[in-house]
């Protein structure tokens, strides 16, 4: 029997002879020893690149115990005679089905792409609103008021002395401190003369915790508050005012101090407090401009020589012993643009006037304006007496004049607002004219020169009689 032909293309192997499994399947190095399920993407990279394989001779085909076979797909590579061929990793060989003992390492989770969006976003949009909030005044708070502070550069003790004039619990800066409030950050000020506002404001907006806090939270536009607060208790308490027409309007604002205007002339200042509704009169009013009765007139100044004549008509109602008042009327004509007197009839006594104007002339509003009413009071001191008051209550301008036996009478001058009089220079409707003298004249008298340098502001036609008083006692 002839001996069978094996055509295996390995040569045999004894029975006491063990498979050696790492030869065939890369052996136990531990960086060969890859699960193929562990990083596919790289097998798969592995795989496409054709992988470079020496030629064997027939010699070593012969006696080489174990082969491994060429890929069929894979193309035989020949290096360049230039270089050497780099060696090349063994191919791996498709591993037995076995049990997985081992877990793979599982693979680093990659961040969430909306939480890192929605966070990107929002950090945006608290980027924006602060730098919307860089213009936002900060705002004034105490009690129940708010109120915007537009010159944030004063310092918060010139804030406070400003504000002490509506709370009186602010007057005593020792025992005020003062904080400021911006988004839930709160910071409290050590120097209150020294610290502006605005440099405060800007410090927490630069700060990374107003950014954070900004992000966080719902409202985008908060206010950055500034508060006053009272370490010890004084008198009073005060919040913001307002003016209104009538009480019921008071009631119906968000103000705590309210000014009213009475039928009495008078303002009162409400208070709304949580104990009830106050309500008293109110001496100093600073929220209005300050205002000084007396009359501007829109007419030029009644000549002097016109007055004189007026003067003359007087004095003749002093024969002897027997003295009487008179009356006349100065009137402007507005066609002639002049002024004139009229003598209405009138029965006169010493001291009572009785005039009858029923048929006066000049009634024509078209044409003439009454301007003043002058009547004298003889050789008595010029005043207004109750009948004056009475009979002068219309709106208008009027003269009284004394002492009609001396050389120069006294006259005096009122307005009537109707029936609201006040006194007024007589100067500042009547044209008094400056006389000059020569220089000369003041060099042996110092204060006489002092006068003369003054001369016109002495007689100024519309110098009160309050400044030429003091005028005068200033050089006395």
């Amino acid at each position: 029997m002839s001996e069978p032909n094996n055509t295996f293309p390995f040569s045999g192997m004894e029975d006491s002879e063990e498979l050696d499994v790492a030869s065939i399947f890369g052996g136990g190095d531990p960086a060969s020893d890859i699960n193929p399920f562990d990083l596919p993407a790289a097998q798969v990279e592995q795989s496409a690149t054709p992988q470079e394989q020496p030629q064997l001779k027939a010699s070593e085909t012969a006696e080489s115990p174990v082969l491994t076979p060429e890929p069929p797909t894979a193309p035989t590579v020949t290096p360049e005679p230039s270089a050497p061929p780099a060696p090349q990793p063994e191919p791996e060989k498709p591993s037995a089905p076995q049990t997985q003992t081992q877990n793979p390492v599982p693979a680093a989770e990659p961040a969430n792409p909306i939480s890192a969006a929605i966070d990107k976003q929002e950090t945006q949009a608290a980027q924006a609103a602060a730098k919307s909030l860089f213009e936002k005044p900060p705002v004034f708070a105490h009690k129940s008021v708010r109120e915007a502070i537009e010159d944030a550069s004063m310092t918060f003790e010139e804030l406070r002395i400003q504000k002490s004039e509506d709370f009186a619990d602010l007057e005593e800066g020792k025992y005020v401190s003062w904080s400021v409030e911006y988004c839930g950050i709160r910071k409290e000020i050590k120097d209150p003369r020294g610290t502006t506002i605005i440099s405060m404001k800007e410090t927490i907006e630069r700060s990374r915790e107003f950014l954070d806090a900004l992000r966080k939270s719902k409202n985008k536009s908060p206010d950055c508050l500034v508060k006053p607060k009272v370490v010890m208790k004084t008198k009073g308490t005060a919040a913001y005012r307002g003016t209104f027409r009538t009480v019921e309007e008071a009631r119906a604002s968000d103000k705590v101090i309210c000014l009213i205007p009475s039928a009495d002339g008078q303002f009162y200042e409400m208070r709304k407090q949580e104990q009830g509704e106050f309500i008293a009169p109110k001496s100093k009013v600073t929220e209005f401009q300050q205002v000084r009765a007396g009359f501007r007139p829109a007419l030029p100044l009644i000549p002097l020589p016109l007055i004189q004549q007026i003067i003359s008509f007087f004095r003749s109602f002093m024969l002897g012993n027997e003295e009487y008042e008179a009356l006349a009327l100065i009137y402007w004509d507005k066609v002639e643009r002049e002024f004139f007197a009229y003598v209405p009839k009138q029965s006169v006594r010493r001291e009572h006037i009785k005039a009858d104007l029923r048929d006066c002339p000049y009634d024509d509003d078209s044409r003439y304006i009454r301007y003043a009413d002058i009547h004298s009071h003889n050789s008595m001191d010029p005043f207004f007496s109750l009948e004056d008051n009475w009979d002068e209550r219309g709106t208008g301008l009027y003269f009284v004049m004394g002492h009609l036996e001396r050389f120069f009478p006294e006259l005096k001058a009122r307005i009537s607002c109707e029936g609201s009089f006040v006194e007024i220079d007589p100067s500042e409707v009547i044209d008094w004219p400056a006389s000059t003298f020569p220089e000369e004249w003041s060099k042996p008298c110092p204060v006489a020169y002092f006068i003369a340098n003054h001369s016109r502001r002495l007689h100024s036609a519309h110098q009160t009689q309050v400044e030429r008083k003091i005028f005068m006692r200033d050089i006395f």
